[in-house]
């Protein structure tokens, strides 16, 4: 069985695993059923892809969507994987080539989608080709509460007790009840060797901001960003439509996406984000799931997500390869009331809506935090110690301020007016403003009746959207949205406890700064990787498939950094394995340095290697040799495969040289070749 560390170096070109990585390969490629809770974006894919090319046998994984196949076996072929996949997007010679490599036994990874496990001649199939492995990506579609839920996930527990192979689960968004419906309906209820790598992603921004002319702020967002690709998640169709045109105006390429589109429309949005450089898309939550496109720059909410775990999932989607990556999401009061409205009138019992109000909850915690997003975020998923300075409360800490007197007065006009109105004209009476509909019920003679003037009305709307974050007050259904107080309230209107509110949020309503992006690289070192960006577009396109299968943003950026001379300095760039350096190593040196030496084939899939060195070094000696020791002999010389045979020898003698080189070339190169060899 080769070792991971060499396969990981030689195919996928890393030097070292991420955190976490190396253990659950282990586990997998020992034949242990494992479930793997990895943050989006941490390298869950190779932690069965690698543990594949170590096992004998055919390793089947059931994936939820086409294009996230797709993308993942071209990205494995590219590395010299074989790898293939059966879906009903595959042209007839796809399929017939997938056939072709299981008959010869060369097909290691087969990825298939869920419901194709419902065909009867699958399971005979899979039977006959040899499995010895299955793996589950996005496990969490297993559960039947989850908003990613497929009733084929159902299936894949019967195909491991029939196949009677390992199996290893893979998700990032599993709260502690969607881990116990994994274990139950994919292994049975057996516990599996569990490994929960931490949630954190260092490297995005995290960043919310109340809505005040959210258009302007998307699109200025945006113009910060331009020419990187990003995501803009709405809460509607409709606004997907008209955001994304509202971009195109402002020079972006933009596209929408949603649910209702023709799917043949869907699946070009899909190929044009995958493929292109700098697209926008403008989606609603249909888009995600599958998205594997490591180099979005930013993910940007136009509206509330809906959960804290689908906000987590979404900007997820954001620097999967490890470069920077920003996101920015706004939120109002008629965000919460949908998100409430949803839950309370949704179809699920009432333990699950009150598990949503949860959810929910946290999410608007975290909307509203006073110190640093990231330690309230992991703090929900059970991480307490947490490094940040990467969030906008971490780039400006909050300015707070006691407002317990303003709840109190809110709750005050709230239930002096029986609780059947919202925020609008609670604010008109506690500001003292005589608007007809206050005249008409008397409002004006409440105690409550202008006691708030120390806020103007922007600000008083501030103080209601944060009640509702802190989930003191909530909209009710049954009233027409109108605002009810929560218990969670009960303790403040008592004076038994106090509560913070954001005054920067209250000062900020009117103000529209826009946002300063991060640079990727370095002024000096811009141009460059702008010319390596054209460079991998161009391949891209000719061969049709997503720039990132190229390389990915991340093995471009240190490109640019370290600027490698040769093969042997491009081979230690983090991502360019051997295939991809055979294949593309010197074009992307001729754009750093210009003209580069033509370099034997066999010379350049030593690159990078200890023996890539003693090739040189045996070239030299041979050099010296060409006519002997005197300079007078008839020339003389090894072919480049014979070098390269003597440079990967790990003991060598003289009669090991004279069997490889023969008699000849053992007499005249044999002392130098074996000294170079001895001071390797």
């Amino acid at each position: 069985m080769t070792g991971a560390a060499t396969l990981l170096s030689d195919v996928f070109g890393f030097d070292a695993f991420r955190p976490g990585q190396e253990e659950i390969v282990h586990a997998v490629a020992q034949g242990e059923n494992v479930l793997a809770i990895m943050p989006t974006g941490g390298g869950k894919s190779l932690c069965f892809q690698l543990p594949a090319l170590m096992r004998d046998g055919v390793t089947v994984v059931i994936s939820p969507l086409i294009a996230l196949m797709r993308d993942q076996v071209r990205a494995l072929q590219e590395a010299g994987v074989s790898a293939g996949a059966l879906t009903s997007g595959n042209t007839p010679e796809e399929t017939d080539a997938v056939w072709d490599a299981l008959e010869r036994g060369e097909l290691k990874l087969l990825y298939m989608a869920p419901e194709r496990l419902a065909a009867g001649s699958a399971m005979g199939m899979l039977r006959r080709i040899g499995v010895s492995m299955i793996a589950v990506d996005e496990a969490h579609c297993v559960s039947q509460w989850g908003h990613d839920f497929r009733p084929d996930y159902l299936r894949i527990g019967e195909l491991r007790r029939t196949l009677n192979v390992p199996l290893a689960a893979f998700t990032a968004t599993a709260d502690i009840e969607t881990q116990a419906e994994i274990v139950q309906k994919l292994f049975d209820g057996e516990p599996p060797t569990a490994f929960l790598r931490g949630f954190d992603r260092p490297n995005i921004h995290l960043a919310f901001a109340a809505k005040d002319g959210p258009r302007a702020q998307i699109l200025n967002f945006a113009a910060a960003r331009k020419g990187q690709s990003g995501i803009v998640y709405c809460g509607t169709r409709a606004k997907t439509e008209t955001l994304a045109q509202a971009l195109r105006e402002g020079g972006h390429g933009a596209i929408h996406y949603h649910g209702g589109m023709d799917a043949d429309d869907r699946r070009i949005a899909e190929r044009r984000f995958q493929q292109e450089d700098g697209l926008i898309v403008v989606a609603t939550v249909a888009f995600g799931m599958g998205i594997d496109k490591p180099d979005i720059r930013w993910v940007a909410h136009a509206d509330l997500p809906k959960s804290i775990e689908a906000y987590y999932q979404e900007i997820g989607r954001a620097g999967r390869d490890g470069a920077p990556a920003e996101t920015l999401t706004l939120f109002g009061p008629d965000d919460i009331k949908l998100r409430r409205s949803q839950i309370d009138e949704g179809l699920a019992p009432p333990e699950r809506r009150s598990a949503d109000h949860g959810r929910l909850n946290a999410l608007l915690g975290l909307a509203e935090a006073l110190d640093c997003r990231r330690n309230t975020l992991l703090g929900y998923f059970g991480e307490t110690e947490t490094t940040c300075g990467n969030c906008d409360l971490c780039d400006k800490p909050a300015e707070v301020f006691d407002g317990t007197t303003a709840v109190r007065k809110a709750l005050s006009a709230m239930l002096r007016t029986e609780e059947w109105f919202g925020a609008g004209h609670l604010i008109d009476i506690l500001l003292g403003n005589r608007t007809d509909k206050i005249a008409q019920r008397g409002h004006d003679s409440l105690p409550t009746y202008g006691v708030g003037k120390e806020y103007d009305k922007r600000e008083w709307q501030a103080v209601f959207r944060q009640m509702m974050g802190h989930d003191l007050i909530r909209p009710d259904p049954a009233r027409h949205g109108a605002l009810r107080m929560t218990d969670a309230a009960l303790p403040i209107l008592r004076d038994e406890a106090t509560i913070s509110l954001r005054r920067d949020s209250i000062r900020s309503a009117g103000t529209n700064r826009r946002p300063a992006v991060k640079e990727m690289v370095s002024e000096e070192d811009a141009p460059l990787l702008s010319a390596l960006k054209a460079q991998r577009r161009a391949l891209a396109e000719a061969a049709r498939v997503p720039a990132y299968v190229i390389f990915t943003d991340r093995t471009l950026i240190e490109m640019a950094e370290k600027r490698p001379t040769n093969l042997d300095a491009m081979a230690g760039i983090s991502g360019v394995g051997a295939k991809k350096l055979e294949r593309y190593g010197e074009t992307f040196l001729q754009v750093i340095n210009g003209a580069v030496n033509d370099v034997h084939p066999t010379r350049r899939k030593l690159a990078g290697r200890a023996a890539g060195t003693v090739y040189d070094q045996l070239m030299d000696a041979q050099a010296q040799l060409a006519r002997g020791a005197g300079g007078t002999d008839k020339p003389l010389s090894c072919s480049a495969s014979q070098l390269a045979k003597v440079a990967q020898m790990r003991s060598a003698d003289a009669g090991a040289l004279e069997r490889l080189l023969g008699e000849r070339r053992a007499e005249r190169f044999g002392a130098a070749f074996l000294a170079v060899l001895s001071a390797a």
